[in-house]
C-alpha cells in the first residue's frame, strides 16, 4: 500500500461538504465542446471526451510529467484523452506518441496538438492501450487509467470505467518500457488503487510514490513503475 501524507481531517470534511456544489458546477462542461486550461495549457474538449477539469487527476499528472518529461527522449501517453500530457512532455522536447481508443479523443487530441504547434512533436495514433506502438519501447509511459470497476456506458465514459485496462496495463507495460524507462500512473483513493499496484506487481514492475495529491474529497498519487532488476 502507498504511504499516503494527508492533510487535517477539518480540512477533508470542508472540502467534501463543497464536493455536490462543484460537481454540479463542473458538469455543466461534460458532454459539450468547451475550453479549458488544465496548469496554464489551454485546450478544446469535444462532447464525447472525457473532460480534464472534472476530476483532479490530470492536474497532477502534468505536474508530474513536467518533472519527469525533460529526461525522457521519447514518450508514451496512452487513454491521451484532450493530449494534455502528450502536449505537457512536448513542450519540454520530448517526442511523444499518444493512444487513445475513443476516436473522438482522437480527433480531439489532434487538434489540440495543432492548436499549440506542435504536429512535429507529437503523433497521435487511435487503438487499444499498447495495440498502436506494438514492438515499439519508450523512456516514459503515461497513464491515467479508468480506475473505476465496470462496463463503460459510453465512449466518454471509458476514460473512467472498466472490467480489465488496469489488469491488461500492468502486463503490457514492461515490454513498452526501454532500459532504464519508467511510467507514471495515476491511483485514486477513490477506487482502483489495490487493482493497479497488483497489475503492476503481476507485470514485474517495482511501484514508488512519485506526487501525493490531496484534494480532500481524494487523494491522488502519481506512482512511478521500473521493470524489477535482480537487485530489487
Amino acid at each position: 500500500m502507498i504511504s499516503q501524507r494527508l492533510r487535517p481531517r477539518w480540512w477533508g470534511l470542508w472540502q467534501t461538504a463543497l464536493l455536490p456544489a462543484r460537481r454540479a458546477v463542473l458538469r455543466r462542461r461534460v458532454g459539450r465542446l468547451v475550453t479549458e486550461s488544465v496548469e496554464g495549457i489551454d485546450l478544446v474538449v469535444l462532447p464525447d471526451v472525457f473532460n480534464p477539469r472534472v476530476f483532479g487527476s490530470s492536474n497532477c499528472l502534468v505536474r508530474a510529467v513536467r518533472q519527469a518529461a525533460p529526461s525522457a527522449a521519447r514518450v508514451l501517453e496512452l487513454g491521451t484523452g484532450t493530449g494534455v500530457n502528450a502536449i505537457a512532455a512536448a513542450m519540454l522536447g520530448s517526442d511523444v506518441v499518444a493512444t487513445d481508443i475513443n476516436p473522438a479523443a482522437v480527433r480531439c487530441a489532434r487538434m489540440n496538438v495543432t492548436m499549440h504547434a506542435l504536429e512535429g512533436r507529437i503523433d497521435v495514433r487511435h487503438g487499444d492501450l499498447f495495440a498502436p506502438v506494438q514492438g515499439e519501447t519508450f523512456d516514459l509511459v503515461l497513464f491515467n487509467p479508468p480506475f473505476f470497476d465496470g462496463s463503460p456506458a459510453s465512449e466518454r465514459d471509458r476514460a473512467w470505467r472498466s472490467t480489465d485496462v488496469l489488469e491488461r496495463f500492468g502486463a503490457g507495460l514492461g515490454d513498452a518500457l526501454a532500459p532504464g524507462g519508467r511510467a507514471l500512473v495515476v491511483v485514486s483513493s477513490h477506487g482502483g488503487q489495490q487493482r493497479t499496484l497488483d497489475a503492476l506487481e503481476r507485470g514485474g514492475l517495482v511501484v514508488t510514490p512519485m506526487l501525493v495529491t490531496d484534494h480532500g474529497y481524494e487523494v491522488v498519487t502519481i506512482i512511478e513503475a521500473r521493470k524489477r532488476t535482480q537487485a530489487t
